[in-house]
């Protein structure tokens, strides 16, 4: 965990250093502090995943960090009738047989259960994949699906992101280390009939033939059913790729990879964050840093007629404003993205912004919000749309809590 954040921290130096200038539009947004993170005993602090709404509009998510055991939490942001939020803890992380610091995004399964992933902890300390079901008078029950064992040289070690399901009720997801070349692993767990859940390992990432490795992203499907991610390092420049797996008629799976990231100048690397589809089929995301202005890069992958992606920087992030880029990009209904960085801008703490297309084909940035330490800092996480349109998100750091170094951490509002 703590290598995890020394990481984090490396990248954000290296960003800040690299002298260039980013140009993006000011614009008007209301941003609300919903929740002050606290390392009180109690409540968790330092949130790294996005924020998922249920369908009565409360909020959940995961702290890294905190509660009664000071190994994460589950929890919920409920809105109240006069204004504000009333924050809930849902479960305490333990360590042991239970799960431990919960890095990634949670999800709902179709039933109202939440499931979602730990770094470490579980029967081997090598991380978990958790359940949380709710029970009577607002108590949810966790139970530990699958625990990793990286020690018999196949299974995972360490996941970082969420889990996604298909429509059968099998759970994908990345660990970032573990598998046959000890580089992280793809996997599916699979219901079984009467009870528990059965682990495939789909791929185990390969340095030695250029493949990708150190997944740090959840998953996408594609209509098809084929798999979509990134890896933070490896490819044929060592610093990042974007991956297919496809199902192969008679079993197993087929890793094809659709791009290697290059520090050459141009082009991103080292993508921290998941990719997003748009209706036509082609691949949004970002990379952390990287581009003309070394800041990070937005872009997109499309396929080509008769095989192969192209790819196509979108945006150049860049000191002095808003570098960093670690989240996943979300579109709305008029096709902009929006996303966070994590780094500079006028109060060196980070921000949320707009992307929209042009017609030159490259997409003009708008800073929908510069956070400046109080209100939050070091906005790692995605953001996500309510039904009013307004985005909810984390911040790993900042907020008026006194009890870390540089802030628990928030849950904010903007209302643009």
């Amino acid at each position: 965990m703590q290598g995890k954040s020394v990481y984090i921290a490396s990248r954000a130096v290296l960003a800040i250093f690299m002298v260039t200038v980013l140009a993006a539009t000011a614009y008007a947004a209301t941003e609300t502090v919903l929740h002050n993170f606290n390392d009180n005993g109690t409540d968790g602090y330092y949130p790294y995943g996005a924020l998922i709404f249920d369908k009565a509009g409360n909020l959940y998510g995961t702290t890294v960090w905190g509660g009664t055991n000071n190994m994460g939490t589950v929890f919920e942001l409920t809105p109240k009738g006069g204004g504000g939020w009333t924050e809930t803890v849902l479960h305490n992380f333990g360590g042991a047989k239970d799960g431990s610091f919960p890095w990634g995004t949670l999800i709902f399964d179709a039933a109202g259960n939440l499931y979602g992933t730990t770094q470490t902890g579980g029967t081997y300390e090598y991380g978990t994949v958790f359940e949380m079901t709710p029970g009577k008078n607002g108590v949810w029950k966790e139970k530990v699906l699958h625990s990793f064992n990286g020690g018999n040289g196949k299974d995972g070690v360490g996941p970082l992101a969420g889990v996604i399901f298909d429509g059968s009720g099998n759970l994908y997801g990345t660990t970032e280390l573990g598998g046959l070349y000890s580089f992280g692993i793809v996997f599916e767990l699979s219901p079984k009939t009467g009870g528990g859940w059965t682990e495939k390992i789909l791929h185990s990432f390969n340095p030695n033939t250029k493949d990708g490795v150190a997944p740090n992203a959840s998953l996408i499907f594609d209509t098809a059913g084929n798999l979509y991610g990134t890896t933070l390092e490896g490819g044929t420049s060592g610093v990042g790729t974007v991956f297919e797996l496809s199902a192969k008629t008679g079993g197993g799976w087929k890793e094809k990879l659709l791009h290697s990231f290059n520090s050459s100048g141009k082009d991103g690397y080292f993508p921290f964050s998941a990719l997003t589809f748009d209706g036509s089929g082609n691949l949004y995301g970002a990379t952390s840093v990287g581009g003309t202005k070394y800041g990070g890069i937005a872009f997109e992958l499309t396929p080509k007629t008769g095989g192969g992606w192209t790819e196509k920087i979108l945006y150049d992030f860049g000191y002095p404003a808003a570098t960093d880029p670690f989240s996943q990009l979300i579109f709305d209904g008029s096709g902009n993205l929006y996303g966070t960085t994590g780094t500079n801008g006028p109060n060196d703490s980070g921000s949320v912004f707009k992307l929209t297309p042009r017609a030159t084909g490259k997409w003009a940035a708008t800073v929908l919000h510069n956070f400046n330490g109080t209100d939050g800092d070091n906005a790692h996480a995605g953001v996500v749309f309510d039904n009013s349109g307004n985005l909810y998100g984390t911040t790993y750091n900042g907020g008026n809590s006194t009890s870390c170094k540089s802030g628990c951490g928030t849950v904010f509002e903007i209302k643009p």
